[in-house]
């Protein structure tokens, strides 16, 4: 099934066009969502709009109102609502560029693909994708679509190109306030060694497919059990993973970096001594 496009339009830098179709880069389907259902009869649950004091209403009746205190509402119509939307617009003109690292990773919202809508276009968005790529920049820009304004990003991503919804300044919360109580002071040289040390025995090349939801695919597994299992009830204890100790607390950091350093060198170690070639029998060893 061919996906539908999320918006069409062109990309504008300066007096070059780019006819482009954007695409989700993302899916809801990895999670699990439920129904309420009314177990008696086995139909799902719907809700009616209930105003306290007097019961159910006609949706006829509702209108939305904005909270400017306490219990007190500004109300608008749909009229007065629609009109100041933005009427959504077919170009997404980038009007600055920033470095990358720039932006901080909390402004991030959602990423979309970025294709050439035809063979056309394909020699322009080359250009600008590896343009971005050897300047190491993000091209910014905001998109007027379904009566809002987004602020979006526009960086390479393999062979084409990325969309990332930007986060506004006011939406995000400024960490100062949470990290007030964390000393400034520098760690002692010889654990940051030790830190670095561990880190560097652990990193390696990320990709995503290693990680997975375990308690997505434990809801999955007691869902298809309880579909063969005609109503009887199915419990299935997804428990902690294997390093996940409760109740232990580090008392030495010293020793518990050194510990899972040293760890990390005879598990290593072992590795290399498991896989011997195939030899005649020897003497056991002490």
């Amino acid at each position: 099934m061919v996906q539908r496009a999320y918006w069409k339009g062109q990309i504008r830098l300066a007096l070059v066009s780019i006819p482009v179709e954007i695409y989700p880069a993302t899916k809801s389907g990895a999670s699990v969502s439920f129904r309420q259902i009314h177990e008696p009869s086995g139909k799902p649950v719907k809700y009616e709009k209930v105003v306290p004091g007097i019961g159910a209403i006609d949706t006829d009746d509702i209108v939305k109102g904005y909270e400017v205190s306490k219990g007190q509402y500004v109300l608008l119509d749909e009229e007065e609502i629609e009109a100041v939307k933005l009427e959504s617009k077919r170009t997404l003109e980038l009007v600055q560029f920033v470095d990358a690292s720039d932006i901080d990773i909390l402004y991030y919202e959602k990423p979309y693909y970025v294709v050439p809508a035809d063979d056309l276009a394909e020699e322009a968005y080359i250009v600008l994708r590896e343009a971005l790529r050897r300047t190491k920049k993000v091209g910014l820009g905001q998109l007027a679509l379904r009566g809002q304004e987004q602020l979006v990003g526009l960086r390479p991503c393999g062979k084409g190109l990325v969309l990332e919804v930007l986060r506004y300044a006011e939406e995000v919360n400024k960490a100062a306030s949470y990290f007030r109580d964390v000393p400034a002071s520098k760690p002692d040289a010889d654990l940051l060694d030790l830190a670095e040390t561990l880190i560097d025995k652990k990193s390696g090349k990320f990709d995503a497919a290693d990680y997975h939801n375990h308690y997505v695919d434990a809801l999955k597994r007691v869902i298809a059990k309880k579909a063969k299992a005609k109503g009887k009830r199915v419990l299935e204890d997804v428990g902690e993973p294997a390093d996940v100790r409760e109740g232990s607390n580090v008392i030495d950091l010293m020793a518990a970096l050194k510990a899972s350093v040293d760890g990390k060198k005879t598990a290593a170690a072992a590795t290399k001594k498991k896989a011997p070639a195939k030899k005649a029998p020897t003497k056991k060893r002490a």
